[in-house]
């Protein structure tokens, strides 16, 4: 893995409080085609879509203002924690525009919605099929996204622009991650994510896990333990969105070629139009405390296949 260091009434709700806009989707909006069922929360409204008895709910994203990237008071964070300003270079912050809603699935895609749609599991840490799906290429994403697409009805399901991915993760905040910024402990010891995230620090799993890794010699662990991998989905806090595992147990790959940011602000960025790799966001169970925030990216080629890398279903809204 190449990881750099580095149709319904729509009101305009201003959260002068947390510095961001945002086009909240009425609650009259109306569910998709692909939708089994749908409804509304209190975290907003879901649609659930379902393949030969394997269900996957959808959270509607609204559109709305932020900024992406890093601030320099998590900079400064991460500095006092040991983390290198080059290893965040690639985070200026900028402002971005979405002007349109979308759906995003609540989890990371598991492998029993992968083997559903696909007939196969390629994931390394079997044993439980809520575990996300992992050593799936972009190039395999995509298929699998075809492969749905074809099955449903007036369905288009993609992967979400990087852009679409912070802007679903940060939920509303402005922090490192969403529930506060990160207090290095260590590199694999920061206990705000612990609640919210499988990473390094806390990622164990018992020796008769299937295909656990040896983590006896990681150091520095919020939770020491011999052996590590991928979890279930959905077992940890979600934002305030209703999104579950935004953060750590699985890289997703997003739909973007890798690429700086621009210098200015953004309109529904959606990356260069060529290039050599994708951006992956969102941290993982076997990485540093750092990786797992909301602003960092890292880039991947195509057909890169890793235990830690999987996807997280994105749909397009009606107007």
């Amino acid at each position: 893995m190449r990881v750099p260091r580095q149709t319904a009434v729509i009101a305009l709700l201003v959260c002068s409080s947390i510095g961001m806009s945002v086009l909240c989707a009425g609650e009259a909006a109306a569910a998709p085609a692909w939708a089994a069922a749908s409804g509304i929360d209190r975290y907003g409204r879901w649609a659930e879509l379902r393949v030969r008895g394997t269900q996957q709910r959808f959270r509607l994203i609204p559109a709305g203002r932020f900024t992406m990237g890093s601030s320099p008071a998590e900079r400064a964070a991460a500095a006092v924690g040991g983390v290198k300003e080059d290893w965040m270079s690639g985070e200026a912050p900028h402002g971005v525009t979405l002007t349109r809603p979308f759906w995003l699935a609540e989890t990371a895609c598991t492998q029993e919605l992968w083997q559903a749609v696909t007939g196969a599991n390629p994931s390394n840490f079997t044993g439980n099929p809520r575990r996300p799906v992992e050593q799936v290429s972009y190039d395999d994403c995509r298929a699998m996204l075809a492969t749905l697409n074809a099955q449903m009805a007036e369905a288009q399901f993609r992967l979400p622009s990087e852009a679409e991915w912070e802007f679903a993760c940060r939920a509303g905040t402005t922090t490192a991650t969403y529930v506060g910024d990160i207090v290095y402990l260590g590199l694999m010891n920061a206990p705000v994510l612990d609640a919210i995230a499988w990473y390094s620090g806390n990622s164990g799993v018992g020796p008769e896990d299937a295909a656990a890794i040896d983590s006896s010699s990681w150091t520095d662990r919020q939770f020491p333990s011999a052996f590590s991998a991928t979890h279930p989905v959905g077992t940890k806090r979600p934002n305030g969105w209703g999104l579950y595992d935004m953060i750590g147990n699985v890289w997703v790959w997003c739909g973007d070629w890798y690429a700086d940011y621009p210098a200015g602000d953004v309109v529904d960025p959606h990356g260069p139009d060529t290039g050599s790799d994708r951006v992956c966001r969102g941290g993982s169970w076997g990485l540093a405390a750092w990786y797992c925030r909301a602003a960092e990216r890292i880039r991947n080629a195509p057909g890169s296949r890793w235990n830690s890398l999987g996807l997280r279903l994105c749909a397009s809204a009606a107007p």
